[in-house]
């Protein structure tokens, strides 16, 4: 199953814009909790790593969630979202989407290698997203999978980790992710997470915000001060 015709169109919009672009709308569109930091979907310090082709990747999320094995969580995961016994993870994952994998803060085992890149992009994952780190770095590559991770290892899953539930609510440094969010994956300028539900706000947004700035830049180049550009310009 791929992604809706609908929905891709929606996607390809977004491919226009950058990152940034993604994050100046969600500033404005999503509202805090009093004494939180105002993230605007953006998952810090995770970048691409060689496998990627330098191109963005926009999809929606499908999630996985590892945990310590030698600290797992006291309560079992909702049955829907178990893994079935005699399986393996990386084969129920779905065609067109991001898988984005939530590794336990601190470990220093891998949570991808060579083998589950490959098997993914078998399945036609469009690509993964991982809080935590990789391993088998030519493997990696050489599977053509984008693939945006916080670091690397040499070690694998197991020494620390196991798998808790796929397809529930996620946190990669930080922020939420809900299976069917978008993930927009710009190599350049990062990764940000859009809920679905502001999906279409954020179609909507980006346009006139983008021209905003395009005319404060015009502006200062003509000699205007930023201060005054910003006034004149930026609502």
């Amino acid at each position: 199953m791929g992604i809706a015709p609908e929905l891709q169109d929606r996607l390809d919009r977004l491919r226009e814009y950058s990152a940034c672009d993604i994050s100046d709308a969600l500033l404005k569109l999503q509202k805090p909790r009093a004494g939180e930091v105002a993230r605007a979907g953006y998952l810090a310090d995770i970048g691409p790593i060689p496998s990627s082709s330098g191109e963005k990747v926009i999809a929606p999320a499908c999630t996985l969630k590892l945990v310590s094995k030698n600290a797992p969580p006291s309560s079992p995961p909702p049955a829907e979202s178990t893994v079935p016994k005699g399986s393996h993870w990386v084969d129920l994952t779905e065609p067109g989407s991001i898988v984005v994998i939530d590794q336990p803060e601190g470990q220093k085992c891998a949570a991808v290698g060579g083998i589950m890149a490959q098997r993914m992009k078998a399945r036609g994952v469009a690509g993964c997203v991982v809080g935590g780190r990789v391993r088998d770095m030519v493997e990696l590559q050489n599977s053509q999978l984008p693939i945006f991770a916080l670091g690397r290892s040499t070690v694998g899953t197991n020494a620390e980790s196991t798998v808790y539930a796929r397809n529930i609510r996620v946190t990669i440094t930080g922020v939420s992710v809900s299976p069917g969010d978008i993930l927009f994956c710009d190599p350049v300028e990062g990764v940000v997470v859009i809920p679905r539900d502001l999906l279409d706000e954020t179609l909507s947004l980006i346009p006139k915000l983008v021209a905003d700035d395009d005319k404060v830049k015009d502006a200062v180049q003509n000699g205007m001060t930023v201060a005054e550009a910003f006034k004149t310009f930026r609502s």
